[in-house]
C-alpha cells in the first residue's frame, strides 16, 4: 500500500519489531537467493499461515545504513506484493512498486527487477534477513553473492543439523541372534521411521552345521531376514558365527570354505541390501580369539594365519566386489596383506586391501580397547589412513571413564572415521555421551553428512546444447560413503513433472571427511529434450536399488528434500529453448 496509508500500520509495526524478544529461527527454512543478468529470486519456507511474508535487503552490506533488522541494515523491503524503499528514520519506506510474489504452500517467493534495488554492477552481493507475521518469525542473516551479468544464478544453500535418516551410515540396532528370531517388518520400519535408523546387524551363527552342510532351512532363514530388511528400506551388517562359547567349538577351515561356496548365491541375489560384512566364522562370536581351529586365544602359528587368510580370500572372493569386508583388529590385515594403509590410487579398486576394513566391538573399553590395539604408537597412524577409505565402525562395550567420555570418543570417532556405532550396546557409554551434550552429534556425524553450500546454474540453455552447472558440497560427517553410489542432475518439467536424468562424473566416495567438493560440468542436453522451464535437482541414488528413495542420499540442508522422490532440490529453475 502506499507510505501515507500504511503510516499508522508501520509506526505500530516497527515498535512491535524493536520490543519483540529474539525470534525463533523454526519457522523459516530453506532461504535461498537466485538472480540472472536482469532479474533476482528471493524464496524461503515457511510455516502456519502468516498475513505477511517478508524480505529485508540490505543492498550495500552495512548494518549501520538503513533500517536494522537482524544485523543488517535493509536498504529495501518486499513485503508480501510490493517492494519498498527505505527512507532513513526508523521505519520509514517509500513504495517501489508491485512485483512478482507467491506466498502458498509453505513457500514464499519473489521476483524482483534487479534495476529496482540497484543491483547492476558485476559481481554485487547483499545480505538478507527474511520473516514471517504473524507470529513474528525472523531468520538469521544470509548473504547472497550476485553472479554478474551473464545470466547465470548462484544459490546459497543453508545447511540443517536435524538429525534424521540417511543409508549406510549411523547407530544400528543389535537386539537378537538372527538365525533365532525373525526380524518384524513393522519394527524394522519404526527404526527408520521413529529413530532416524536405516541399519540392522545379523549375526547368524551356524552352530548346528560344524561338520555338515548347511541346511536348507537355515538357508531360507538367512533369505527371509534379508527380504524382511528390504521391504523395510534399510541394510545389513552381515556376520556368520559357529559359537558363543569362550571354548572356541567353531568349524575346520575346509568345512568353512564350503559353507561359503553354499553362501555365495545368496550374498550375490541380496548384495543390494547388505551393507558390509564382518568377516566372522572363526572362533566365539566370530571375533578370531577363542578358536578351536585358527589359533587360540592370541597364540596363532604361522599355518594358523595361511588357514585365517584362506577363510578371508574366500569370503572376498564370494562377496560381490562392491563390498567391503571388516576384520577385528588392525593387526589382522597389517598381518594377513600389508601393514601399509589403503593409497587414494588403490582405493574402491576391487583388490583385497581396498576391501578389508575394520571394525572395534570394544571402543574405548580400555587402553587398549581390550586388545584391539597392540601397538597404538604403530596401529593408530596406520588406521587413520587405513579407514579414509575403507568401512570402519563396531560398538562400545565397557564405560571406561575419562577415555570413553565424549572428548575421547568425539577426537578417535573422527580420527578413524567411523560410520556406524551400535545403539543397543554398551548403555552405560553412550548414556555417558548424552549426560556429556555429544550424542547428538556423533549420531548427525557418523559416517557422512553431506551439505550443499552454493551452486551456480544458468537462466536459460538450448536442447542440443550444454548445461553448465558448479555444486558445492560439504562433507560435516566422520566418513565419505565406500559402497558406489550414483550422483544424477536431474531436470523435472515444471508443467509435465516429467524427469529426465543426466549423469555427473563426480565420486561421492571420494568427498572426503571435513573437506568441500565443488562438481564442474557440462551437461550435454539432447535435441529431443522437450522446451520448457525445469527445475534442477541433485540425486544419489543407491545404484542397486535406484527406484527406492529411502535408499537415495538426502543432503543435510533446509528445504531441499524430496522424501516422496528421494531427491534434493537445488532450489533453481532453467529455461530450455
Amino acid at each position: 500500500m502506499p507510505k501515507l496509508a500504511r503510516g499508522l500500520t508501520l509506526l505500530l509495526l516497527c515498535a512491535s519489531v524493536l520490543v519483540a524478544p529474539s525470534p525463533a529461527l523454526a519457522a523459516i527454512t530453506g532461504q535461498s537467493a537466485t538472480d540472472t543478468a536482469t532479474t533476482v529470486t528471493y524464496q524461503f519456507g515457511y510455516t502456519g499461515s502468516p498475513a505477511y511474508t517478508r524480505t529485508y535487503v540490505d543492498t550495500d552490506r552495512d548494518p549501520a545504513t538503513g533500517f536494522a533488522q537482524g544485523g543488517a541494515g535493509a536498504d529495501f523491503l518486499l513485503e508480501n506484493g510490493s517492494l519498498y524503499r527505505h527512507d532513513g528514520g526508523g521505519w520509514s519506506w517509500t513504495l517501489v512498486g508491485a512485483v512478482t510474489h507467491s506466498a502458498t504452500g509453505g513457500t514464499a517467493r519473489w521476483t524482483v527487477p534487479r534495476a529496482s534495488l540497484g543491483e547492476s554492477a558485476t559481481p554485487n552481493d547483499a545480505d538478507l534477513v527474511f520473516q514471517v507475521e504473524s507470529p513474528l518469525e525472523t531468520s538469521a542473516k544470509y548473504t547472497h553473492v550476485y553472479s554478474g551479468g551473464g545470466g547465470n544464478g548462484t544459490v546459497t544453500y543453508a545447511p540443517t543439523s536435524a538429525d534424521f535418516a540417511n543409508p549406510e551410515r549411523g547407530l544400528y540396532h543389535h537386539t537378537g541372534d538372527c538365525d533365532k528370531n525373525d526380524f518384524s517388518l513393522a519394527t524394522l520400519q519404526s527404526y527408520r521411521t521413529s529413530q532416524n535408523i536405516s541399519l540392522v546387524m545379523c549375526v547368524f551363527y551356524l552352530a548346528e552345521f560344524k561338520t555338515s552342510p548347511i541346511s536348507a532351512a537355515a538357508l531360507q532363514q538367512l533369505q527371509q531376514q534379508l527380504d524382511t530388511v528390504r521391504a523395510a528400506g534399510l541394510k545389513m551388517i552381515l556376520r556368520f558365527a559357529y559359537t558363543t562359547s569362550t571354548d572356541g567349538a567353531d568349524a575346520a577351515k575346509d568345512r568353512v570354505l564350503a559353507h561359503l561356496d553354499q553362501l555365495a548365491p545368496y550374498l550375490s541375489a541380496n548384495r543390494d541390501v547388505i551393507y558390509l560384512m564382518q568377516a566372522g566364522f572363526i572362533g566365539a562370536w566370530g571375533e578370531w580369539y577363542y578358536t578351536q581351529n585358527f589359533g587360540n586365544a592370541g597364540t596363532v602359528t604361522a599355518a594358523d594365519w595361511a588357514n585365517r587368510k584362506a577363510v578371508v580370500d574366500k569370503l572376498l572372493s564370494v562377496l560381490p566386489s562392491t563390498r567391503m569386508v571388516q576384520l577385528r583388529t588392525p593387526k589382522f590385515k597389517r598381518t594377513m596383506y600389508t601393514t601399509s594403509p589403503v593409497t587414494s590410487g588403490q582405493a574402491y579398486g576391487g583388490s583385497a586391501v581396498a576391501r578389508l576394513g575394520h571394525h572395534n566391538d570394544c571402543f574405548l573399553a580400555s587402553p587398549d580397547d581390550y586388545g584391539t590395539y597392540e601397538d597404538p604408537a604403530v596401529e593408530y597412524p596406520y588406521l587413520g589412513s587405513d579407514t579414509a577409505y575403507v568401512a570402519m565402525g563396531g560398538e562400545t562395550c565397557n564405560p571406561n571413564p575419562p577415555r570413553s567420555d565424549c572428548p575421547t570418543a568425539m577426537d578417535e570417532l573422527s580420527r578413524f572415521h567411523y560410520s556406524y556405532l551400535n545403539t543397543d550396546y554398551h548403555t552405560g557409554v553412550l548414556g555417558s555421551w548424552n549426560t556429556g551434550g555429544c550424542l547428538a552429534e556423533i549420531t548427525r556425524r557418523l559416517g557422512y553428512r553431506f551439505a550443499l553450500t552454493t551452486g551456480t546454474y544458468p537462466a536459460a540453455a538450448t536442447r542440443g546444447g550444454g548445461l553448465p552447472v558448479s555444486i558445492t558440497v560439504r562433507n560435516d560427517g566422520y566418513a565419505a560413503p565406500f559402497n558406489p553410489r550414483g550422483l544424477e542432475l536431474v531436470l523435472r518439467n515444471t508443467a509435465t513433472s516429467a524427469l529426465h536424468r543426466f549423469p555427473l562424473t563426480a565420486d561421492p566416495r571420494r568427498w572426503q571427511a571435513g573437506a568441500t567438493n565443488t562438481i564442474t560440468q557440462t551437461v550435454p542436453l539432447p535435441a529431443s529434450l522437450p522446451a520448457g522451464t525445469y527445475a534442477l535437482l541433485l540425486n544419489l541414488p543407491d545404484p542397486q536399488l535406484p527406484s527406492r528413495p529411502e535408499y537415495a542420499i538426502r543432503l543435510a540442508n533446509d528445504g531441499v528434500w524430496e522424501a516422496t522422490t528421494g531427491l534434493n532440490s537445488l532450489r533453481h529453475t532453467v529455461t530450455v529453448n
